[in-house]
């Protein structure tokens, strides 16, 4: 059993990374296409999208999966067909009233757009409100009865689409608003490809809708808390595209398409590449979770202790690495990746983000697999408060880099909040000093960098700058984690002799069952 979990978590894992990378991939030819405006005012209509979707779906995969597998543990084959009927019944019933008041009253939505084109590419998205809260429902299907290869095929079959058809047709754009909407198109395009497949694999296999009305209600009770958390951080970021251009306008004076130009390139061109450690520690959660969870509740207390140390250590180590290399390089990516200095330049200024971030992610994961959730939901609000707070304060003073002031002030308060909460919920947990080790070697491996690419930049291209910062800033980090004895020369040979080992073991179990087979 344990060997399906570890399999099924890794294969997900790899399809997650080759889809997050084609994204990544994308938004390089998206910021180059249309430019930091035409990347603001996509990322504007997205953001206020996000919102009505989290709201209309983001409970329902959870808690359909949930559902499902307690109906295969009864034998029920049409409880596990009206389960998912009770999910397309409540996700429709709130999608198709909302679309059509949105559409008809799209006026009344002005106030969140800088202009009427923006919210014409918004309206063009409603359709997709509609299919991919359907497409929510089959996820949960699909991760109720562990068909974990075809949810992957599809995430990133529609990843792809969205990206071969974007890429092709923000070439024929002749402006930055017409380059979100061919973006737009593309996307709406993906949406409708994940529905079809995903509800004709549901049929194949022999899926039916039924009567929902037995499961109905507890799926909507059983869902509505889980959507009022993910939905409170969809409309913060909502919030923000909607009111932070025009605070620069209005406080920095800038004009309408500057202030989309600056949100396009920190929100689409610089998040991305901060919030790297997220896909990691994602990665570190789908395992960690679970036998986290499984401990606290057998009160196994001195296994859980060891699993915390361990994922709070990895956070760190994860920070601790990529932070030297961005405040070093970030310079250089922006330019490389995106033509842009400014998202560069925002790169290198946070990059010590990084670390409360990835502590505040991780430690979040701990405390909701120990049953906090209501209180890591308080948590995040108390940041929020501050993320905005800085922003307001701040934006006459220092423009854009308000809100990254704030999200790097709503990480460092979500991060001490759940250290000390963790702290009161599992006594013991030692991982302080290797933390102040890490942050250390990190302080180090960022002044070497900054040293080093001084002297080098102005005698190589920003590619070859990259290539040799880059690799010079990682053996650097190297040595200093060995040197302050965060990595152990023992522990690298062990896991090299495990992995050749394994590789005999499998050789010579594949001879035996050759043998095996010519002997019958």
């Amino acid at each position: 059993m344990a060997t399906n979990i570890y399999k099924s978590a890794a294969q997900v894992t790899v399809f997650s990374t080759i889809e997050k990378t084609l994204s990544f991939v994308y938004r390089i030819i998206l910021s180059r296409a249309i430019g930091a405006e035409g990347m603001g005012i996509y990322q504007i209509c997205l953001s206020v999208f996000a919102v009505f979707l989290t709201a209309a779906s983001s409970g329902i995969p959870v808690t359909v999966s949930r559902m499902i597998a307690k109906q295969s543990a009864t034998g029920s084959e049409m409880g596990k067909h009206a389960v998912v009927s009770a999910g397309v019944v409540c996700t429709l019933a709130f999608t198709v009233p909302a679309a059509i008041i949105i559409f008809f009253g799209r006026n009344l939505l002005s106030f969140l757009f800088p202009d009427e084109s923006s919210l014409d590419i918004f309206i063009l998205l409603l359709p997709g409100l509609i299919l991919t809260s359907v497409y929510a429902v089959m996820r949960g299907t699909f991760w109720g009865n562990k068909q974990f290869l075809p949810y992957s095929i599809i995430e990133l079959a529609e990843d792809s689409v969205m990206v071969i058809l974007g890429s092709v047709l923000i070439f024929f754009a002749s402006t930055p608003t017409e380059g979100a909407y061919f973006a737009t198109i593309a996307v709406l395009v993906s949406y409708i490809f994940s529905f079809i497949v995903s509800v004709g694999w549901y049929l194949h296999k022999g899926g039916k809708f039924v009567n929902p009305k037995k499961y109905v209600r507890p799926l909507l009770g059983s869902a509505m808390p889980i959507t009022a958390m993910r939905t409170s951080t969809s409309l913060l970021n909502s919030v923000v595209a909607t009111f932070l251009p025009a605070l620069l306008i209005s406080a920095c004076g800038m004009t309408n398409s500057e202030a989309l130009a600056v949100y396009g390139a920190v929100t689409g061109m610089s998040l991305p590449v901060l919030f790297t450690p997220g896909s990691l520690i994602g990665s570190i959660s789908v395992v960690a979770a679970p036998e986290m969870s499984e401990n606290f509740y057998a009160g196994r207390t001195k296994k859980l202790r060891s699993d915390i140390e361990k994922t709070l250590k990895s956070s760190v180590l994860i920070a601790a690495v990529l932070i030297p290399l961005l405040f070093t390089l970030g310079d250089d990516i922006g330019v490389l990746l995106y033509d842009n200095a400014f998202s560069g330049a925002v790169i290198t200024s946070f990059s010590f983000m990084l670390l409360p971030m990835s502590v505040s992610m991780m430690t979040t994961t701990v405390l909701n697999s120990m049953n906090c959730e209501v209180k890591t939901l308080i948590y995040f609000f108390a940041g929020a408060l501050a993320m905005l707070a800085c922003i307001f304060a701040l934006t006459p003073a220092i423009g854009i880099y308000s809100y990254m002031a704030g999200l790097t002030a709503s990480y460092l308060i979500t991060s001490a909040l759940n250290l000390r909460l963790l702290g009161k919920m599992c006594r013991g947990v030692r991982w302080k000093k290797y933390a102040l080790l890490c942050a250390c070697a990190a302080a180090a491996g960022s002044l070497f960098g900054k040293l080093l690419s001084g002297m080098t930049s102005s005698i190589l291209p920003p590619a070859a700058n990259l290539f040799v910062c880059g690799g010079a800033v990682a053996a650097f980090i190297a040595v200093a984690f060995f040197a302050l004895g965060l990595l152990h020369a023992n522990e690298i040979k062990a896991l090299l002799l495990r992995r050749r080992k394994g590789g005999k073991s499998r050789e010579n179990g594949k001879r035996n069952e050759k043998k095996a087979e010519e002997l019958s």
